[in-house]
C-alpha cells in the first residue's frame, strides 16, 4: 500500500473535519514518483496533478482500448497501436498497424536471400526467377554428359567432362572426340590421318607437293634451295604489284585542274637560303592542264633570277614531258597566269599581283619537250620587289601562296 492509498483510508476511518483538513494539507508525492515523476504537494492538489501528469495512465488516443501513459502516448500511436496507419518501408503502401504486422514479412517488395545460398540478396517476388535464372547455386546440366551441377561449378566440371570434345593431339583433322574416346581414337585413327597426303607448308608461293606426314617433313628439309627461289620469285611479283599500285595511286593524287595553288612555307628560312646562295631555285609540285593534257612545274626564285637578281622574286613556268605529249598540238599556246595572293585580313582590301602571258609559238620553250625538260622555263624575272613583299600581307604566318594557272580558253594576255 502506498501512502497516498493509507491517507485515503485514513479518511474512511475518521472522517471528522479536523482529521480531513489535516490529511488533506499533508504533503504527498505523485503516485509516479517511482516511475520518474518529481510532483510533490498537498494531497487535495493531487487529483488536479493527476490530470496533467505525463507519468498517468489515459485511454488510447487512437481508441484502440489501451491505457497508455501520456508521455509514452506518441510511441503507442506511432509504433504499437493497433489502430495506427503506417507505410510499408519496402513497398510504401500504407496499412494499419495490425495490417502492417501481418504484411511484414511478406511483402513481395522486401529484400530477402537466396534460399541457395548464394550470398545474392533480392526481393521477394522475383526469388523464385532468380533461382530459376540467375543463382550461381542452381542446378544446370552439362551440355555433354548431362549430370546436373551449380552454374558457378559447372564451367570447371568441362575442363574434366568425360563426354567433352577435345582436338586430336595428333592433328589429324577430327573435331568433337569426346575425351573418354580420345584414346580409342588416336588408335583407330591417328595412323590412318597421319598417313594421309599433306600440302607444302610453301604451297602459297607456289609449291605443289604433297604427302604423308614424313615425307612432308623430309621433303621440307631437302627443299630449301627450291622454296626459296619461289618465295623470291613470290616476293618480286609482290614489288612489281606494290609499283604498279604506287603509279595508280600517283596517277590519282596529280593535280588535272590546269590551276595550281602553291603554298610555300617556311618563307623567312628560305629566303635567308636564296640570300645566301646562288641559284637557290623553288619548283612546284607537277600538275596537268587536264586529265590528259600538258605537264606542267613551276619555279620560282625568291632572291631574284637574271634582270631581277637581289631585288625582285621571279616566277617561271616549265613543260615537263608528259605521258600524252604525243597526242597534244605543239607548240603550247595557252594563256599562263601567275597571282601572287595578299592574304589581308579583309577579303575586299585585298590586293593581287597578277601577271600573264600568251606563248610565243616561235619559243623554244613552248615546243613539245624533250627527256629533259628545259632548265628555266619562261616567266617574269621581276614578278614583285622585295619592297613591295613588305607592304602588304603577301607573306601571313611565314606563308605565301602562289596561283598558276593554265586558261585554254584565252588566247590574249588578261
Amino acid at each position: 500500500m502506498s501512502y497516498v492509498e493509507f491517507l485515503y483510508d485514513l479518511l474512511e476511518i475518521y472522517p471528522d473535519p479536523e482529521s480531513e483538513k489535516a490529511i488533506m494539507g499533508s504533503v504527498v508525492y505523485c503516485i509516479h514518483h517511482k516511475e520518474g515523476c518529481q510532483w510533490s504537494d498537498e494531497l487535495r492538489k493531487l487529483k488536479a496533478h493527476l490530470n496533467t501528469c505525463k507519468h498517468d495512465a489515459v485511454l488510447c488516443a487512437a481508441q484502440c482500448g489501451a491505457m497508455i501513459p501520456r508521455v509514452l502516448m506518441q510511441d503507442h500511436l506511432r509504433y504499437t497501436c493497433p489502430r495506427r496507419r503506417a507505410n510499408c518501408e519496402h513497398c510504401h503502401k500504407e496499412f494499419s498497424g495490425s495490417a502492417l504486422e501481418e504484411h511484414q514479412g511478406n511483402c513481395g517488395h522486401e529484400p530477402v536471400y537466396c534460399e541457395n545460398k548464394c550470398g545474392a540478396k533480392v526481393q521477394r517476388r522475383h526469388t523464385q526467377q532468380h533461382i530459376q535464372q540467375h543463382c550461381s547455386k542452381r542446378l544446370v546440366p552439362c551440355k555433354h554428359c548431362g549430370q546436373s551441377y551449380t552454374q558457378d561449378t559447372v564451367s570447371a566440371h568441362g575442363a574434366s567432362c568425360a563426354r567433352a570434345p577435345v582436338a586430336c593431339p595428333q592433328r589429324c583433322g577430327a573435331s568433337g572426340v569426346p575425351r573418354a574416346d580420345l584414346a580409342a581414337h588416336l588408335r583407330d585413327h591417328a595412323a590412318a590421318a597421319a598417313a594421309a597426303a599433306l600440302p607444302c607448308s610453301f604451297r602459297d608461293a607456289g609449291c605443289r607437293f604433297k604427302g604423308t606426314r614424313q615425307a612432308l617433313e623430309k621433303h621440307t628439309e631437302e627443299s630449301c634451295q627450291q622454296h626459296l627461289a619461289l618465295v623470291s620469285a613470290l616476293a618480286s611479283r609482290q614489288a612489281r604489284q606494290l609499283d604498279s599500285l604506287r603509279a595508280a595511286v600517283a596517277r590519282l593524287s596529280v593535280n588535272c585542274s590546269g590551276a595550281l595553288v602553291w603554298r610555300i612555307s617556311d618563307w623567312a628560312a628560305k629566303m635567308a637560303e636564296a640570300k645566301c646562295k646562288d641559284g637557290v631555285e623553288l619548283v612546284s609540285p607537277a600538275f596537268y592542264t587536264s586529265q590528259y593534257g600538258y605537264k606542267l612545274q613551276a619555279s620560282l626564285f625568291l632572291n631574284g633570277n637574271g634582270a631581277g637578281e637581289a631585288t625582285h622574286m621571279s616566277v617561271y613556268i616549265k613543260i615537263l614531258p608528259g605521258e600524252y605529249d604525243a597526242l597534244l598540238r605543239w607548240p603550247f599556246a595557252h594563256t599562263v597566269s601567275f597571282t601572287l595572293f595578299d592574304q589581308s585580313s579583309s577579303p575586299d582590301r585585298a590586293c593581287n599581283i597578277v601577271e600573264s602571258f600568251v606563248p610565243d609559238p616561235t619559243w623554244k620553250n613552248f615546243q613539245r619537250p624533250s627527256k629533259e625538260p628545259d632548265a628555266l622555263g619562261f616567266g617574269f624575272p621581276r614578278f614583285v620587289s622585295h619592297e613591295m613583299l613588305k607592304k602588304r600581307n603577301f607573306i601571313k604566318d611565314d606563308v605565301m601562296f602562289l596561283r598558276v594557272k593554265v586558261d585554254p580558253s584565252k588566247i590574249v594576255a588578261v
